[in-house]
């Protein structure tokens, strides 16, 4: 390896090229975006000259720099005499082997950029031309001669590391080895501190997620991923892949991000932009599909039973008994003479309907053309001449509108859950062999509200509702769907997620060992049937990158009784110092805990007290009465360096720091507070501190010679 820590001539001078190089692709990019920002938005008509204007203002975005970003981060240089690579969408013809061959060889960065003759300067990281960036190795080098990663300060350069592949380079340092060994600059890069929300890590795409990241767009993917993995980083980027490799499919189908909640939102939220890309829409589940405000909560017992699978065939029973039979004829007057369509005959145009297996909306439309026709029929064999506007006429008589109302009535997807969870009756005969007579008692309200409108309906029964409408009518399908912590979701969530996508494919992220929802899934298996999506690939990531082997050691402790079945998860980092684990006396935790603290905000990067839920305002007192700075994380993001966060809130989101306290409590608080546990002690990137004054769960308890021993591994 060379680089600039070598401190020799040669080495300056591969920086002074390439930090020229660097200011050259800045200003290229400066004027990229001033062609765009100077196009005028010239349209037929006032809605497409909108259309044209959000639409320039979205491509100038995407060309906006990023002063605090490299803008390039590797280097790619081709042996002598290899076949001309395929650069893609934006980049020259790949058949133009003049500039390939440049001794500037390819620089790969977060996004194109050309000079003004339209030479390529940064070639787009997820052009097919820069994946050898993440996959070349000794063993398959992919046609390079050599692959130069480079340090920055900031968006300022500061040294380069070159791995050959020549001959005379065989047996130089992988980036991926067989150990499992990093670059030095790929480690910098990941143990860097941060603060704020999540960054990209396209410098540091690894081989196994590189493969999730452009896997095809129209395969489903799920992804097993232990803490540390990268999964969600993986699926942000498989988004940015997508949008570029397919852009109109994705643009037009339109992509969907889902996470757990607005905290891990917020979180997140910067990720694509700073790859370029503002196309995909960012939300939870409960507001994807709500349409009633989610203000109460079920006991866990409710909610479980609300996101069983069993509650779809409940549901569609409630609706479709609402579809009677018709005891009277139609009698429909035309000038001088009287239709008649018997009782008899509409009785099996409504068994045709049903088995046709239509939606319920669908079939209400479908029975008023069917009498129409039955009607129109009559007229024509009469002699009277009917077209289109004839039918339309029948249909909207008023004994046609009648008769439809009294036999298919109107449905509302609100009122019809309303129905079903105020009326046992109808919950009794709907859930008739389903459900047992308890599981429906603690479904039924105990006191019904007056209306639908005074409901404080809860997230599973906004699950519920979204069923009913696609029950109604037939709920549009996306692109593409990455959803997030998907082992939280319950059978009737991903049913709602389902729907969205039975014409695209699916991402699918998460842990079965981080699930703590009563109906956490688990087996992918089970889930992906549920989510429509059995044929999805299982792709399991176990290498982690981020936490220390030390934390991870510590936290896998939990597996034996969380999740047997799964493999705990190795890293490629090892911090001894990583890992402190200290038992106090309960008098002396506020001194403990705000020394800590203290001792944290003395290193940079973000640091996070995670604690029970119901002890958040008293560790907020402990700090406040220390004078120790700090913020509470309550469902959105906060820039403060020390946050308080409650273990409900802690999923998905990395913190360099992270001080646990009282453990016993959080996996006491719940049912599956282990797994709530397991969660909250792998949120570190750089260090781990937990704080205890009741004994560490069982998993968790070891001798202070064992303890040194596991942390000087």
């Amino acid at each position: 390896m060379a680089s600039a820590i070598d401190d020799n001539n040669g080495a300056d001078q591969v920086l002074a090229v390439e930090r020229d190089h660097l200011a050259n692709a800045r200003e290229f990019l400066r004027l990229m975006r001033e062609d765009v920002l100077s196009l005028p938005a010239l349209a037929g008509d006032r809605v497409s000259e909108e259309y044209l204007k959000a639409d320039l203002y979205r491509r100038a975005e995407s060309l906006r720099d990023l002063p605090d970003a490299p803008l390039f981060f590797g280097r790619l240089d081709y042996s002598a005499g290899a076949p001309a690579p395929s650069i893609g969408p934006g980049d020259r013809d790949e058949t133009d082997e003049a500039w390939h061959l440049s001794a500037d060889g390819f620089h790969i960065g977060r996004r194109h950029v050309h000079d003004p003759d339209g030479h390529p300067v940064v070639i787009d990281w997820r052009a097919p031309v820069s994946r050898p960036f993440y996959r070349a190795s000794q063993g398959d080098p992919m046609d390079l001669a050599r692959r130069r990663r480079f340090g920055f300060s900031g968006g300022q350069l500061t040294a380069f590391e070159d791995e050959i592949f020549t001959a005379a380079g065989a047996g130089t340092a992988s980036e991926h080895g067989e150990h499992g060994q990093l670059s030095r600059l790929v480690i910098e890069e990941i143990e860097r501190p941060r603060s704020g929300s999540m960054r990209d890590i396209v410098a540091t795409i690894q081989p196994d997620q590189d493969d999730i990241v452009r896997a095809s767009a129209v395969d489903s993917v799920c992804v097993q991923g232990a803490p540390g993995t990268g999964k969600t980083a993986v699926g942000l980027h498989r988004v940015a892949y997508l949008l570029y490799a397919h852009r109109e499919r994705m643009s037009r189908g339109g992509m969907l991000v889902l996470g757990p909640n607005r905290a891990f939102l917020a979180y997140i939220r910067n990720v694509l932009p700073a790859l370029g890309e503002f196309d995909a829409e960012q939300t939870s589940v409960t507001e994807l599909i709500s349409a009633v405000p989610v203000r109460g909560a079920d006991s866990a017992g409710a909610a479980r039973l609300k996101g069983d699978a069993r509650m779809a065939e409940v549901l569609r029973r409630a609706l479709w008994e609402r579809v009677g039979e018709r005891a009277e004829p139609i009698l429909l007057t035309r000038g001088s003479r009287r239709w008649r369509v018997p009782a008899e005959r509409l009785e099996e145009l409504v068994d045709e309907l049903r088995e046709r297996g239509v939606r319920y909306g669908t079939g209400r439309e479908m029975l008023s053309h069917r009498i129409a026709h039955v009607i129109l029929s009559q007229l024509e064999a009469a002699g009277e001449t009917c077209d289109d506007r004839t039918h339309e006429a029948v249909r909207r008589t008023s004994p046609v509108r009648s008769a439809v109302n009294a036999i298919w009535p109107k449905a509302d997807p609100v009122r019809v859950v309303f129905s079903l969870l105020s009326d046992p009756g109808l919950l009794g005969r709907a859930a008739e062999g389903l459900l047992s007579p308890a599981e429906q008692a603690a479904l039924s309200w105990p006191r019904p509200p007056r209306s639908a409108a005074s409901v404080r309906w809860s997230a599973a029964d906004a699950v519920l509702i979204d069923e009913v409408k696609d029950l109604l009518e037939r709920t549009p399908s996306l692109a593409h769907i990455v959803v997030d912590e998907a082992q939280d979701l319950s059978a009737m969530a991903c049913r709602a997620i389902g729907r969205r996508c039975t014409t695209g494919s699916v991402t699918v992220l998460g842990d079965i060992a981080q699930g703590t929802t009563p109906w956490a899934a688990s087996s992918w298996d089970q889930l992906l049937r549920h989510l429509g999506k059995p044929e999805a690939t299982l792709e399991i990531l176990t290498t982690g990158y981020r936490v220390p082997r030390q934390i991870l050691d510590f936290a896998s402790r939990l597996l034996a009784q969380i999740a047997p079945e799964l493999a705990p998860a190795t890293s490629v980092r090892q911090d001894p110092g990583s890992l402190v684990v200290t038992a106090v006396q309960p008098s002396g935790m506020p001194a403990a805990l705000s020394a800590a603290c203290a001792d944290a905000l003395s290193r940079p990067g973000s640091i996070a007290v995670i604690t029970a839920d119901g002890d958040t305002s008293g560790t907020a007192a402990v700090l406040a009465g220390a004078g120790v700075p700090h913020a509470i994380l309550d469902g959105e993001a906060d820039d403060s360096q020390l946050v308080i966060v409650p273990v409900s809130l802690v999923k998905g989101l990395e913190f360099d720091q992270v001080i646990v306290v009282e453990p016993a409590r959080i996996a006491a608080a719940e049912a599956r507070g282990l797994h709530r546990l397991y969660v909250a002690l792998t949120r570190a990137v750089s260090r781990l501190t937990v704080l205890h004054a009741e004994p560490l769960p069982e998993s968790l308890r070891v001798s202070p010679a064992v303890a040194a021993s596991a942390a000087s591994r």
